[in-house]
């Protein structure tokens, strides 16, 4: 009997920003760092980073995946998840 991978469905992301000082992000899976001027965070469709001013986390529910935050937001952007592969799949892939 063969082994399947079986796809475990990805967190829903959405985003919603009001007027550049209000974003609520949901599917959100860690927040890696925060300051004032920079929001760095983890989800399933990519890891985003927010830049801005006087940026403060209002609300945070890591369990519900869900994120508000306030602020002067002046840029989002977005580095793709990392894929972990095999050295096997490195090597010969």
């Amino acid at each position: 009997m063969a082994y399947d991978e079986v796809n475990v469905p990805a967190i829903a992301h959405r985003l919603s920003l009001e007027g550049r000082g209000r974003l609520v992000i949901e599917g959100v899976e860690d927040v890696s760092g925060f300051d004032e001027s920079l929001v760095l965070l983890s989800t399933s469709q990519g890891d985003p980073s927010i830049r801005g001013q006087q940026l403060h986390i209002e609300r945070i529910d890591l369990d519900l995946g869900q994120l508000e935050l306030k602020g002067h937001v002046q840029e989002l952007s977005y580095d793709e998840p990392s894929q972990s592969t095999s050295l096997w799949s490195r090597l010969f892939g």
